[in-house]
C-alpha cells in the first residue's frame, strides 16, 4: 500500500466538515488514477451529486458508494466518516451507544454501521497469513455458569490466538479465531487459515497441539508451560490475550458467541496497524471501499447450526 497522508483529529474535522468534501475524498480513495468507464473506458464524467452518481458521456452511470459498506445507506457521508475515524483510532473500541450519541443517529443505525466496519476489518486482515516464528495458544472468552471450570474444560467460548514475532522476538501481527472446540482438527484448521506453511510454531505441549502439528506443514516447537519456571514462554501472546479480554469486557461488557468473531477482528485490525497511527482513518476507509457488506437482517438472524 502506498504511503498515506497522516491525519489527526483537527485535520479530520477541518477536511471533512461537508458531504461534498467526503465525496471528493472517497473518490480519490476509490479511484486514485481517476475513474474509467467500465463500458467505453472513457474518463470524462459529470457528477450527479444528489445521488452520488458519476455519468459517462456514453450514458453509463457509476455509483460512488457501490461496492462499499456505505452503499444503500441513508446516513450522510460525514457521519460515516466520523464512524470510521472513531473505530480506527480508539483502541478501547467504540460502542454503538457511544456512536449513537457522537454522530446523532438511532441506536440500530449506529450498531449496524459498526458491524459493517468490523466486517471490513475482518475481510482486510483475512488477506494475509502469519509467517516466520508464530506463538499460538487458546484462550476462553465470555461468561460461564456459576461454579464452572476455568481454563480447558470451561463453558466459555474457546478462541485461538496467534502472534508472529520479528527477529528480535517482538510481536508483529496477530490473528484470532473462534473454535468449536480445542481438538487437534480445530486447531489445525485455524492454522491453515491463518499461518503460512513452513512457519515455526511455538506452543505448550497440550496433546491437541502435538497432534495438530504432527505433519510437515509446520516446524512445531512445543514446550512445557510453567509460569514460575519460564515466565518468558509465550510472553507476548499472553499479554495480547490479556489485552483483548480487557477490550471486550471494558467496552462491550461481555459478548455472546454470535458476533464475537467480529470484535476479535476489530481488535486485531487495530493492533496490526499500531505503527500507522496517523494513517488509520485512510487505511480503514480504504478497507471499507473494497469490502463486501452485511445487512441488519443477516446480523440479527439466528445462527444456523
Amino acid at each position: 500500500m502506498a504511503q498515506q497522508e497522516s491525519m489527526d483529529i483537527l485535520a479530520f474535522q477541518q477536511q471533512f466538515s461537508t458531504n461534498e468534501a467526503c465525496r471528493d475524498h472517497l473518490f480519490r480513495i476509490r479511484w486514485p488514477e481517476g475513474l474509467a468507464c467500465p463500458v467505453c473506458g472513457g474518463k470524462d464524467f459529470y457528477k450527479i451529486t444528489t445521488r452520488n452518481i458519476y455519468e459517462c458521456k456514453c450514458g453509463r452511470q457509476v455509483s460512488l458508494t457501490a461496492g462499499t459498506i456505505m452503499h444503500g445507506s441513508h446516513t450522510p457521508l460525514t457521519k460515516w466518516f466520523w464512524a470510521v475515524y472513531l473505530a480506527a483510532h480508539d483502541k478501547r473500541g467504540v460502542s454503538a451507544l457511544r456512536l449513537q450519541k457522537e454522530i446523532r443517529v438511532s441506536y440500530p443505525t449506529a450498531w449496524l454501521m459498526l458491524h459493517k466496519i468490523r466486517h471490513a476489518m475482518g475481510e482486510r486482515d483475512s488477506r494475509y497469513l502469519l509467517a516466520g516464528i508464530v506463538e499460538t495458544d487458546e484462550t476462553y472468552v465470555g461468561g460461564s455458569k456459576k461454579g464452572g471450570k476455568r481454563g480447558r474444560g470451561t463453558g466459555k467460548t474457546p478462541v485461538q490466538a496467534a502472534v508472529s514475532l520479528n527477529r528480535e522476538g517482538h510481536p508483529q501481527y496477530v490473528k484470532m479465531g473462534m473454535l468449536d472446540d480445542i481438538t487437534s482438527r480445530s486447531i489445525r484448521d485455524f492454522a491453515k487459515r491463518n499461518i503460512e506453511e513452513g512457519s515455526v510454531i511455538k506452543s505448550d505441549n497440550y496433546r491437541s497441539y502435538i497432534h495438530a502439528f504432527d505433519n510437515r506443514a509446520y516446524s512445531h516447537e512445543p514446550e512445557r508451560f510453567e509460569v514460575k519456571e519460564n515466565p518468558e514462554h509465550l510472553k507476548w501472546l499472553h499479554r495480547i490475550v490479556g489485552n483483548v479480554k480487557v477490550f471486550i469486557l471494558g467496552t462491550y461488557h461481555g459478548l455472546g458467541n454470535k458476533h464475537l468473531q467480529a470484535y476479535l477482528d476489530e481488535f486485531c485490525f487495530r493492533i496490526n496497524r499500531r505503527k500507522f497511527t496517523g494513517q488509520l482513518f485512510n487505511r480503514l476507509l480504504n478497507a471499507c471501499t473494497v469490502s463486501s457488506t452485511v445487512t441488519y437482517r443477516e446480523l440479527v438472524l439466528p445462527v444456523q447450526t
